[in-house]
């Protein structure tokens, strides 16, 4: 599949993505990242705002899934279940597979798919190279480990590129 760093769509926040934009180009599939998606690091529980987008999600026709590259056994699953949501933990992104799992689960296509997610070089490309379709979203804090300041000023050019396309 492709190799391509630039997402299709930008949102300065997850709760920006609407599912009637989705559903009018086919998607009825969103994974998401957790991590500096969902909510911050090391954030036990999904806020009351986060709930209630998962429910307009899926009134609207869009089935929320978590995948995650959390290392934690624990994490993904107990966050997911918190959501009302299904997911594959250690996905491993940008490796195709956690992708390909979470579409076989549920039945979907490339092509009736997206991810949501905070980086270029797991989300993004992972998406890419799986044929879905890519929404990079706005970071939630930048502290904490001096890797990802590395790691974001390194995905400088493809999150301004992103911003100029602007959302779905």
């Amino acid at each position: 599949m492709a190799f391509s760093l630039f997402p299709k769509a930008y949102y300065k926040s997850i709760l920006d993505v609407r599912p009637d934009r989705l559903t009018a180009r086919g998607i009825t599939l969103l994974l998401v990242d957790l991590d500096n998606t969902l909510v911050p690091y090391k954030t036990p529980s999904p806020t009351p705002e986060l709930i209630a987008w998962r429910q307009k999600m899926e009134a609207g026709g869009v089935q929320v899934f978590l995948l995650s590259n959390s290392r934690k056994p624990t994490r993904p699953g107990n966050f997911a279940g918190q959501l009302g949501i299904d997911f594959v933990g250690h996905a491993g992104k940008p490796k195709r597979a956690g992708f390909l799992a979470a579409m076989e689960r549920t039945g979907r296509t490339p092509a009736q798919t997206a991810i949501a997610g905070d980086q270029i070089f797991t989300d993004i490309l992972g998406g890419n190279r799986s044929g879905v379709t890519t929404l990079l979203i706005e970071p939630i804090r930048l502290a904490g480990n001096p890797g990802r300041y590395i790691r974001y000023w390194a995905e400088t050019p493809f999150r301004l590129a992103a911003r100029k396309r602007g959302a779905l």
